[in-house]
């Protein structure tokens, strides 16, 4: 897909900005100014599902979500979009959510956040053994020094906690 050209691109670039303050509003207002032809855009559809997102409003996010990965599947990002935003709105959950981003696995098997929500899931369901595989699997694919920063912190991964800081001596986390 082609990058946005200006000035849509500039707002786009705006509407992020107004997120990282805090702003959705703003970024929203960002959003309408990019013309009608180009809103469609994956770049402007991640964003829009950012906003929407900030503001809780997690059908439209699953709507932006299924058009994403049907428009750019090649685009890990909208496969964990789509399936935060299934875990959150109504009629879906853990499972649904699961369900979506399991396939992503295959598909991007060099994506360290992939794994890294799909331990979530899999600890929020109870299943601690199939949670602690998965991050296992994105320790050693991404920075695994941030990712278990982020994993000590993270309140889906609570019941792996005091597994992951005894981990910190051992062989595999020699990178740590």
């Amino acid at each position: 897909m082609k990058p946005l050209p200006p000035p849509d691109c500039f707002h786009l670039s705006a509407a992020v900005g107004w997120l990282e303050l805090g702003n959705p509003r703003e970024a929203r207002a960002e959003l309408e100014a990019i013309a009608l032809e180009r809103r469609g855009h994956p770049d402007v559809l991640e964003v829009r599902w950012q906003v929407e997102a900030r503001s809780g409003q997690w059908e439209r996010c699953r709507e932006l979500a299924g058009v994403l990965v049907a428009q750019a599947p090649e685009r890990p990002s909208t496969w964990v979009l789509q399936a935060y935003a299934l875990r959150r709105a109504a009629g879906g959950g853990l499972r649904p959510a699961w369900d979506a981003l399991r396939p992503a696995a295959e598909r991007f098997p060099q994506e360290a956040i992939i794994p890294y929500n799909l331990a979530c899931y899999a600890c929020q369901m109870g299943q601690p053994g199939e949670a602690w595989s998965w991050l296992k699997r994105a320790l050693k694919l991404g920075d695994a020094r941030q990712i278990k920063a982020m994993a000590l912190e993270d309140p889906d991964l609570e019941p792996l906690r005091s597994k992951l800081r005894t981990e910190r001596g051992s062989s595999s986390d020699s990178a740590l």
